[in-house]
């Protein structure tokens, strides 16, 4: 699912990775593309749960004094 450097934009900001690779798994999943609801509806009833934790835990990492020492999560 990552695409890391498959047609990549260049995005110096934190958690471009993850960021981008949410996004796209809420635009590309059926609960927005066939039901037609909204991206924060599909992410009330907990589509790409597993990316929004993973974005969730880089942008907090940014916080993190000991990211210093360990570097951010995410990619």
């Amino acid at each position: 699912m990552p695409k890391y450097y498959e047609d990549k934009e260049d995005d110096g900001r934190a958690c471009a990775g993850v960021r981008e690779d949410f996004k796209a798994c809420l635009l590309q999943h059926d609960c927005v593309l066939k039901e037609g609801k909204k991206p924060s509806e599909c992410l009330k009833e907990g589509h790409c749960k597993g990316l929004q934790v993973s974005f969730f835990e880089c942008k907090r990492s940014m916080l993190d004094a000991r990211s210093r020492f360990r570097g951010r999560k995410g990619y």
